[in-house]
């Protein structure tokens, strides 16, 4: 009989509802007890946090338990919008869901009427390791699912990044920070050794490796003791490439216990003046609600949006209220919006984008790809 026939495994469990508060984003950077920090900040003896992960990692309820990355750190990537025929989207959700692990987030959206892109149905993060051109693998994918057109769209700044579901749920409309979120935009170069304790340190963890020397392993699987595994760990966050080490619930899916954690996401889009950018995004940002937030050029094919953002609910409605506080809120900052929007989160697969230069050429040589023609050109690499 597994923990998870023996341990409760719903989320509106307190004891779970405690640990999930803490464990889903609020471990930041690399610890060297991670189950031991979230047990500190909820408050349950740390051998019932290691019990009840396990449990509902076993039975679903938690999907992954990982160390994230500040991936836009270590590759280039972009929201890619792709403009797919109707009849093909949902054969090209499944390609690039189950066949491309540099496309990480890959949902099916839709707005509430034709608006700016409304025919760009199908989302997806992506991701490309250094030194490969993102065009080139966005070229080759839109001739893999048949997609008219597609619009990649760089993160050029970053202002909030987490997930917090748990914690989010009660949030009052205009729940914000004292101060604007800050910045992040970084990229850093990784040599041979830090490569290979990040490729341990980010693997997903099987529910058996829930346990108290939780990193021990890993530095065997990186080659390494365990001291030189926490010293090039504690090094990557300095380089702050680290994110947290986050246990995740499903965004939309019901979970194997009957539950929803949410059941409708938005994602955010307005248009701010040029060079209010920075100051825009740093005041979405800072609204508890969202959980990610960023500047990227949406184009003409989107009005010209340049500041988007992601939200999650129970209720389409209450989703809205947070909008519209934002909304009042950049008002009242002086930022004027000449456009916004939201496109609505249906059908969605969210699993991390794959950064490893090794991987990559893997997949190459799979989809009988030159991995040498992937490459960025010598003028762009930097």
């Amino acid at each position: 009989m597994t923990s998870a026939t023996l341990v409760p495994v719903s989320i509106e469990d307190p004891v779970n509802r405690a640990i999930l508060a803490v464990s889903e984003d609020r471990i930041v950077g690399f610890r060297r007890d991670p189950l031991g920090a979230i047990a500190a900040d909820s408050g349950i003896p740390v051998e019932d946090v290691i019990e009840r992960l396990r449990a509902m990692l076993e039975a679903g309820v938690v999907r992954r338990v990982r160390q994230t990355l500040l991936s836009t750190n270590l590759a280039a990537g972009a929201l890619v919008a792709w403009n797919v025929p109707q009849e093909r989207l949902h054969a090209a959700f499944d390609d690039l869901s189950q066949n491309d692990p540099f496309s990480g987030h890959v949902v099916i959206r839709s707005t509430d009427g034709e608006t700016a892109g409304s025919q760009y149905r199908l989302w997806t993060t992506l991701k490309v390791p250094q030194g490969y051109s993102l065009a080139k693998h966005a070229d080759y994918l839109a001739d893999r699912i048949g997609a008219r057109s597609y619009r990649a769209m760089p993160a050029k700044r970053l202002f909030a990044l987490g997930v917090g579901h748990t914690r989010r749920r009660l949030l009052e409309p205009g729940s914000r920070a004292d101060s604007a979120s800050e910045v992040i935009t970084q990229v850093v170069q990784l040599d041979e050794l830090q490569w290979r304790v990040l490729t341990a340190l980010k693997r997903d963890f099987a529910p058996a490796e829930l346990v108290s020397d939780i990193w021990a392993g890993r530095a065997t699987e990186a080659g390494v003791s365990l001291g030189v595994f926490y010293d090039v760990a504690e090094e990557l966050e300095r380089m702050r490439v680290i994110g947290r080490f986050s246990t995740f619930l499903e965004h939309v899916k019901e979970l194997s216990t009957g539950e929803r954690v949410t059941r409708y996401n938005g994602l955010f889009h307005w248009a701010v003046p040029v060079g209010m950018e920075i100051a825009a995004g740093r005041e979405v940002g800072r609204h508890d609600i969202i959980t990610h937030a960023y500047w990227r050029e949406g184009g003409p094919e989107f009005a010209n949006v340049n500041v988007m953002a992601v939200a999650h609910g129970m209720e389409k409605d209450r989703v809205l209220a947070h909008k519209a506080a934002i909304d009042v809120h950049l008002a009242e900052a002086g930022i004027e919006v000449s456009y916004t929007n939201v496109f609505w989160g249906g059908r969605s697969e969210i699993k991390p984008s794959e950064v490893s230069p090794l991987v990559y050429r893997e997949w190459c040589a799979a989809n009988a790809i030159d991995p040498d023609q992937m490459r960025l050109p010598p003028a762009e690499v930097s």
